[in-house]
């Protein structure tokens, strides 16, 4: 079942956001999604659903441009703010679950930098879904150096076609990060861990495979 909750920014604005909490949780994922699309787009949706199945409740929730209509993303401070008030919001809601962050693309980088800049209360590892390390066609590592002040474990989740993050960076970003990171590829997919069809392999084959991993980073940065 999903809940509609409402999230109150330090700045005073509120955003919207959606709670699912499976009766077995043990943790919780407060997940933000990524540059062109909101937290009610088919793979938030998916992955909430997908996560709770798995005993992960999920806090999914809007950056304030896209609560209000806009284009553009926020300026990183503003999409800071959004973060550290979902991760605050998280806790009033379940403050026995074990706390972890991230998000897909833009909402991912945005939770890592939020993290690196200061750390997040009680949040115990952070998940990328599609890590955005540089803009398509400029391949470049720049994006990655506040991740080197993440003292937290990390997940990433990265199609080994995806335009936003060449894939022999992401190699080089995540082994430089040493034991706290852990890379989990997918060779034929994209940005939107999309496959062409004549890989043979299927979309819905890629999330599971993904979800799966997801519980599995989760359940074991969890205390018993």
């Amino acid at each position: 079942m999903t809940e509609p909750v409402s999230i109150t920014l330090a700045n005073g604005a509120r955003v919207s956001g959606l709670w699912q909490k499976p009766d077995d949780a043990r943790a919780c994922l407060v997940l933000a999604h990524g540059a062109g699309a909101g937290m009610q787009h088919k793979a938030m949706a998916e992955t909430a659903d997908g996560l709770a199945a798995r005993g992960v409740a999920v806090l999914r929730y809007n950056f304030l441009y896209m609560e209000q209509g806009g284009k553009r993303p926020d300026a990183p401070a503003l999409a800071h703010t959004a973060v550290r008030a979902a991760i605050a919001r998280a806790s009033e809601l379940a403050p026995d679950l074990a706390l972890f962050a991230g998000g897909r693309s833009f909402g991912g980088r945005m939770t890592s930098q939020t993290q690196a800049a200061s750390p997040l209360p009680h949040v115990r590892g952070l998940v990328f879904f599609a890590f955005p390390l540089h803009p398509a066609g400029k391949p470049a590592i720049d994006r990655a150096a506040h991740l080197a002040d993440v003292k937290i474990p990390m997940l990433f989740l990265q199609g080994e076609k995806d335009a936003l993050a060449q894939f022999d960076l992401l190699q080089g970003v995540v082994q430089s990060l040493g034991y706290r990171a852990t890379l989990q590829s997918f060779p034929h997919a994209d940005h939107s861990f999309h496959a062409p069809k004549a890989s043979g392999v299927k979309d819905a084959d890629i999330r599971e495979a993904m979800l799966n991993k997801t519980a599995d980073f989760i359940r074991q940065n969890t205390p018993p």
